[in-house]
């Protein structure tokens, strides 16, 4: 039997959307309870710890795991990670989300579409989450990393910085920018921020 918590779940996905075809897309992924346990922030800079730096590099894996993909702009924080992703269209080889100017470092993104089907944004990100939790596993053994309860991550992922908006498909190179300029300043407004368990009530 389902239970009524599984049973009223909202998805935060946008109905009727392939999450497969070419675009640009921010996401954020948070840990469960928003816990913290990859750092901290000190004078607006954020201090990774090590299991702060095994998130930022498992990321950066992705890129090689899934070919249809580059990664652009990526911050951990201390109990929630974001980024911004592009999935490369086979057929148009180039993201339809942003323009392929807006792509990473320069890196021309028709170089990066194969043959395969593009992965879906859900795939990769439950890619993200499956892996840093079993290297998160792994460092709680050998390093005495905190441990967590139950999950690491929260079960879906989502968007900001409109909250309300709870995933954010890019739509042109003007918000590209304004996305990663949040990206970049997220830490300095950390003190402000709802994910900061200082700020609960």
């Amino acid at each position: 039997m389902i239970g009524p918590e599984i049973n009223h779940r909202r998805s935060i996905r946008l109905k009727e959307y392939d999450y497969s075809s070419a675009g640009a897309y921010f996401v954020t992924v948070c840990t469960k309870d928003r816990r913290c346990f990859f750092g901290e922030i000190k004078s607006g800079e954020m201090g990774l710890n090590s299991a702060g730096q095994m998130i930022h590099s498992q990321w950066l894996e992705m890129a090689k795991r899934f070919e249809n993909i580059a990664l652009d702009k990526c911050v951990v924080m201390p109990n929630h990670f974001q980024g911004v992703i592009f999935i490369i269209d086979n057929e148009c080889d180039k993201p339809v989300g942003a323009p392929l100017v807006g792509a990473p470092n320069g890196t021309d993104v028709r170089q990066r579409a194969g043959t395969r089907p593009a992965p879906t944004l859900g795939e990769i990100v439950g890619a993200f989450k499956s892996i840093t939790t079993n290297e998160y596993i792994r460092g709680v053994k050998q390093h005495d990393w905190p441990s967590f309860p139950g999950k690491l991550w929260q079960r879906n992922y989502g968007a900001c910085p409109e909250r309300s908006r709870r995933e954010r498909v890019i739509r042109d190179e003007d918000e590209l920018n304004r996305i990663r300029e949040y990206i970049i300043y997220n830490p300095v407004k950390w003190v402000d921020d709802e994910d900061n368990p200082k700020n609960w009530k």
